[in-house]
């Protein structure tokens, strides 16, 4: 059993992280526990507080107790509104205070592209332009192009936890270009799990989600690959480990 421990702040698309338990189909174990969001705002001061080391610490025992081998912050604008360094700084003290490897969604997504091979990617964002703007400063600073990027205005989480299908398919296909090795949908507020096959049908081209990517992080910390179609083309590469 490989244990995977996650720090997801709120609770609007927290019943992702089962579906891609099940999906994984292996010997895998997701472990969310629930940070303090504080003001629920994507505006970069609240963002910031956030992911403040207390806040992360905070849920450090519980995912210890549990037995999890690596930790994400599962958050993307938490991690890259601390710009590139200022995440690597972030992660740094996150694995200190849990005393095992640690990552976030931000990086996740700069590791993933790099996995599929997407080299140049577009970009789908739920938070305002301004968010989303440092969003693709980050990928850039991680050595991914962006060739398009569009923010939808949305303030809050839990307005972004409503969003259903129809919503997610119209924003990836707003945000493709022909150009796109990718598309990228940045929210980890965002349901997501259940739409990745149809996703990448539709647009015809691999879709990396915030916690597909989130879930594959972990993996990657713990040295575990595992082959799950329904998981999108980032989860069919060849794997390490298959169970």
């Amino acid at each position: 059993m490989t244990a995977l421990g996650f720090l997801y702040p709120g609770h609007s698309a927290e019943d992702d992280y089962p579906r891609i338990e099940q999906l994984l189909g292996s010997d895998i174990r997701v472990d969310l526990v629930h940070t303090d969001i504080g003001e629920d705002a994507h505006q970069v001061d609240a963002l910031r507080r956030m992911g403040a080391p207390e806040r992360l610490a905070a849920g450090v025992e519980q995912l210890r107790l549990a037995g999890a081998e690596a930790v994400v912050w599962a958050c993307t604008s938490g991690g890259f509104v601390h710009g590139w360094q200022g995440a690597h700084e972030q992660v740094r003290a996150l694995a200190l205070s849990a005393g095992m490897p640690a990552s976030s969604t931000s990086f996740g997504f700069v590791h993933a592209a790099k996995e599929i091979g997407a080299a140049r990617v577009a970009v789908g964002a739920t938070y305002p332009q301004d968010i989303a703007a440092l969003f693709a400063e980050f990928l850039r600073a991680g050595g991914v192009e962006v060739t398009a990027l569009r923010g939808s205005g949305v303030v809050t989480a839990a307005e972004v936890g409503t969003w259903g299908e129809a919503e997610v398919f119209a924003l990836a296909r707003e945000a493709d270009t022909p150009d796109a090795d990718a598309v990228l949908l940045p929210d980890t507020a965002l349901h997501t799990a259940a739409y990745l096959p149809g996703l990448e049908k539709d647009l015809g081209k691999p879709v990396l989600t915030a916690n597909q990517v989130t879930v594959w992080e972990a993996l990657r910390l713990t040295d575990r690959r595992v082959n799950a179609p329904g998981l999108g083309a980032l989860f069919t590469r060849e794997p390490i480990v298959q169970v």
